[in-house]
C-alpha cells in the first residue's frame, strides 16, 4: 500500500456507468490516482481519450481538469496490481421476486480476488453496488477470501459502501452528501475507508459506521422511507383535488415545518420512478416477506405509487374534451439525466396511447431512449413548442427548468378555443399565459 498521507492511495473504480465514472473523476478531483476497470471497451476507450463516457452534469469538467490522474483499462488485474483501494459499482439487477441479484457482483469479485494472489500488501475492497441485507458477509465476502487465498482482516479489508445519489445530480451528491454509510469487515478498513471520505468531500457529512447486515437494510430503508414521503404527498394530493378549496402545496408546506417530518420530497404531483426508489422499495418488502416479518407501508407506498398513472390520466380525462390531442413534456424519470427507467411521464404516455389518444412527447434529452420505448405508439417533437402546438391538453410531466418558460404563442389557439395545461409541478406562472392557456394544478379542489 502507499505510505503517508491519504492522496497517496491509488484507487482502482470497476464499473464506469452512470455512478463509477462520476466516482472516479470525482476521486481524481481531489487528488487521487484513480485507474478506471470495464468490460465495454468503448467506455475505457473514452475515458483515456479524456471525454465522459456517461452523460451527467459536471463530468466531463472534473475528467477535463484531471486527465493526469485517471486512466482506464479492461485489465482488473493491472488495475488491482496498481491500486490500494478497490471501489466495485456494477449493476445488480432486480430478479422477478423484487430480490437484487448479485451475478455481476459475484464475477467482479471474484477477478479482483484472482488478481489479489499475485499482488503483496493490504488492499482495501469497497463494494457500491446496491446488495440485499446478508450479502456482505455471505457470499460476496466468500467469493473474494476463496479467490484472493486471503482471510478478511490483516491483508484484506471490505466494505460496503454505497451511494445515496440521483442521476443527474451525482457530482454534486458525491461531492456533498448528507452522510456516508459504511459498513465494515474490522475497524481498520472502516477508519481507512472514512479517511478517504474527510478528504474527498466538500463539505463534513456524518460517517455513520457499522457492520454488513446494518448497512445493507439502512441503504434500501433510506430509500424505502423517502418513497413513502412521496406516495403520502400524491395521497394528500388525490385527497385535495376532491375537497372544495382544497390546496395541497398548502397543506404540505404546513405538515413539512414540522421538524419531524420535514418539506424534502413531500411534494404532491406524480410517481417516483428512477433506477432506485421503485426497486429498493420492493427489495425492502421482498425482505421481509422472506423474513416473515410485516412490510404493509412498503406494499402501500408501491401501490399508491402504480395508481398515480390512472389519477393523472383520470385528470386528463375530465380536460380533454372532444379532442384526443395530448402533448406530454418530460420523459425522464427526473430533470438533468436522458433515464427513463420507471419513468412516471414515459407510462403516462404509454397509457394514453394505449386509450385511443394521439400522444405528442418531448424531452430535453430523453428522447432516443423515450421512442425505444414507446415506438410508433406516440409522434415524437423536436422541441416543447412543437410538442404543445397543436395538443388539446398538455401535460408537464417532469419538472424540467426548460419548460418553466414554454412560449405563449406556441399555446395560443384560435379564437374561441383554449390549450388546457395540467401542470403536475406547478412550474408555470399562471398570469402569464391567461387568456391563452387553461393552467390546471392538481392537487387543488374546485
Amino acid at each position: 500500500m502507499a505510505h503517508g498521507k491519504d492522496a497517496e492511495l491509488r484507487f482502482s473504480v470497476i464499473g464506469l456507468g452512470k455512478l463509477g465514472a462520476p466516482l472516479a473523476a470525482v476521486m481524481a478531483s481531489k487528488g487521487f490516482p484513480v485507474i478506471g476497470v470495464d468490460l465495454n471497451a468503448d467506455f475505457v476507450q473514452a475515458l483515456n481519450d479524456g471525454r465522459a463516457p456517461v452523460e451527467e452534469p459536471r463530468l466531463q469538467e472534473l475528467i477535463d481538469a484531471n486527465r493526469a490522474r485517471l486512466s482506464a483499462t479492461t485489465d482488473v488485474t493491472s488495475a488491482i496490481h496498481g491500486s490500494d483501494v478497490t471501489f466495485i459499482i456494477v449493476p445488480t439487477p432486480s430478479n422477478s421476486d423484487g430480490w437484487f441479484s448479485n451475478r455481476h457482483l459475484l464475477a467482479a469479485l471474484a477477478d479482483v480476488g484472482d488478481a489479489l494472489r499475485s499482488k503483496s500488501g493490504y488492499h482495501l475492497v469497497v463494494i457500491t453496488s446496491t446488495v440485499m441485507p446478508g450479502s456482505t458477509d455471505g457470499e460476496l465476502r466468500a467469493v473474494l477470501e476463496h479467490h484472493s487465498g486471503r482471510t478478511v482482516g490483516a491483508e484484506l479489508g471490505l466494505c460496503y459502501n454505497p451511494e445515496f445519489i440521483a442521476l443527474g445530480s451525482v457530482v454534486r451528491n458525491m461531492l456533498a452528501p448528507d452522510f456516508i454509510l459504511i459498513g465494515e469487515s474490522d475497524p481498520k478498513a472502516g477508519e481507512l475507508l472514512a479517511g478517504i471520505y474527510k478528504k474527498s468531500c466538500d463539505n463534513d457529512p456524518q460517517i455513520k459506521r457499522m457492520n454488513f447486515v446494518n448497512a445493507e437494510l439502512t441503504k434500501i430503508s433510506v430509500n424505502s422511507y423517502v418513497t413513502t414521503k412521496i406516495s403520502y404527498a400524491n395521497m394528500l394530493a388525490g385527497l385535495c383535488e376532491r375537497l372544495p378549496c382544497a390546496d395541497v402545496d398548502v397543506v404540505t408546506d404546513a405538515i413539512g415545518a414540522d421538524s419531524r417530518i420535514g418539506r424534502k420530497y413531500l411534494q404532491g404531483a406524480i410517481g417516483y420512478g428512477g433506477p432506485c426508489f421503485p426497486r429498493d422499495n420492493v427489495a425492502f418488502a421482498a425482505l421481509a416477506r422472506k423474513m416473515g416479518a410485516r412490510a404493509d407501508l412498503a406494499e402501500a407506498t408501491q401501490a399508491l405509487n402504480q395508481h398515480q398513472i390512472d389519477r393523472i390520466a383520470g385528470i386528463i380525462d375530465r380536460h380533454v374534451g372532444t379532442g384526443r390531442r395530448v402533448a406530454v413534456l418530460g420523459l425522464s424519470y427526473k430533470p438533468d439525466t436522458s433515464v427513463v427507467e420507471e419513468s412516471q411521464g414515459l407510462m403516462l404516455a404509454d397509457h394514453l396511447a394505449r386509450n385511443r389518444c394521439e400522444v405528442l412527447v418531448y424531452d430535453p434529452q430523453a428522447m432516443p431512449a423515450a421512442i425505444d420505448a414507446l415506438g410508433t405508439r406516440v409522434v415524437a417533437s423536436v422541441s416543447a413548442d412543437a410538442c404543445v402546438g397543436e395538443a388539446d391538453v398538455v401535460v408537464i410531466a417532469t419538472a424540467w427548468p426548460q419548460f418553466r418558460t414554454l412560449s405563449v404563442d406556441a399555446l395560443r389557439r384560435p379564437v374561441g378555443q383554449t390549450v388546457t395545461v395540467i401542470d403536475l409541478w406547478r412550474i408555470l406562472p399562471a398570469e402569464r399565459y391567461a387568456g391563452v392557456a387553461d393552467i390546471i394544478y392538481p392537487g387543488v379542489g374546485a
